[in-house]
């Protein structure tokens, strides 16, 4: 179903909303990657350039906010090298950006010095750094074509051209993974003294490299002691669990992300980006070709609805606001899951605690059968 809205007249509110840029080019497709990208052509990279600054152009017509968060991910923006800055000059020409505004773009460790000066000077003042592990065998399994050192010596070089706000990735679980190799991981995270974690367990997903060959993985208990583990050492350290997979030390939370926890409004452009505004959720399908060709989003669904604030807001340390749900006995209803650790209940507030993040899916199925 093609998208009648919002293509057909100019969205007007003062309400601020975040952008996200998709760049789907990668040097190499990671073991574990699910996430639409494609191997590096220079040539395709001019074409798609091309038409999403004519995307841009559109929309920048047809929606009069404020933009005060942009997130530009991937695959890997840092591919564009000197290129970011066409790509921001386009944005900023063609949107209201707040001065405020977060901009992130995410990197790998390759990342040249090109790339990181002309960032800066085009207004980026977030990085968001794909780590992972600091193992140099754990790395090179997960498809990673960097090491250990060449990650200290990226971020070494991400300060020293400027940038404070810097987010590093971790994954846990890893192949081959105990509590003692995630130890090492972490200290490691540690010494890289970024303001800011993002750190997932390793899903297996059938269409990677990793949904087709036999690989050890901890069993159920032991990736709740290393995700138990992990939330521990962190929070011990400084930085707060405002998310399931997210730590940051006081000010450093990601902006754009909490606006899809917090069913804010935000536009994403490029194959595979979805978008969130007027109520209504769109996406672009998965197709490169088809993005170059004609850029047209198609219609999923409505959104803001409850059961998007349970499932979304759940996700936050904060939690959800119970008025806004209605339902009877709802101590006695959620009393199991407080004695068993797996909430905490302030009020009408509830949040899950790290002991049931662990195991979000299965409390959010069970509470929306109470609350909706």
């Amino acid at each position: 179903m093609r998208l009648a809205f919002p293509e057909a007249a100019r969205v007007l509110s003062l309400t601020d909303i975040g952008l996200y840029i998709h760049i789907p080019f990668c040097k190499r497709k990671c073991a574990y990657c699910d996430f639409y990208s494609l191997t590096m052509w220079e040539n395709l990279l001019d074409e798609y350039l091309s038409a999403l600054t004519g995307d841009i152009k559109k929309w920048g017509g047809l929606i009069d906010r404020p933009i005060d968060s942009i997130y530009i991910g991937g695959g890997t923006p840092s591919v564009l090298e000197d290129k970011i800055s066409v790509l921001l000059e386009e944005i900023y020409n063609n949107f209201t950006v707040c001065e405020n505004a977060e901009i992130t773009v995410e990197v790998n460790p390759d990342v040249s010095d090109i790339f990181l000066k002309s960032a800066k000077k085009s207004g980026v003042n977030r990085i968001s750094i794909g780590v992972q592990s600091g193992n140099d065998e754990m790395l090179k399994n997960l498809g990673r074509t960097h090491t250990a050192k060449q990650s200290e010596n990226a971020i070494n070089r991400i300060k020293n051209a400027g940038f404070e706000n810097i987010s590093a990735d971790l994954m846990i679980c890893l192949p081959n993974s105990d509590i003692n190799s995630l130890s090492q991981d972490i200290d490691f995270m540690f010494g890289l003294d970024v303001p800011h974690i993002s750190a997932y367990i390793l899903k297996v997903e059938q269409k990677t490299k990793f949904g087709s060959i036999p690989l050890d993985l901890p069993n159920e208990d032991g990736v709740a002691e290393q995700y138990l583990y992990m939330c521990k050492k962190l929070e011990e350290n400084g930085y707060s669990h405002y998310e399931i997979s997210n730590f940051a030390k006081s000010g450093f939370e990601s902006k754009h992300n909490l606006k899809y926890w917090q069913l804010k409004e935000y536009l994403g452009l490029g194959p595979s980006a979805h978008s969130f505004l007027d109520g209504k959720r769109f996406y672009y399908p998965a197709d490169i070709s088809g993005y170059i060709k004609r850029p047209a989003t198609v219609f999923d669904a409505l959104g803001g609805t409850k059961e998007e604030k349970l499932m979304l807001g759940l996700r936050l340390k904060n939690g959800i606001d119970l008025s806004d749900f209605l339902c009877d006995n709802i101590d006695s209803l959620l009393l199991p899951f407080v004695k068993n650790g797996l909430i905490n209940k302030k009020g009408n507030n509830i949040s899950l605690t790290d002991k049931g993040m662990l195991v979000s899916n299965s409390i959010i199925t069970a509470l929306s059968e109470i609350l909706l």
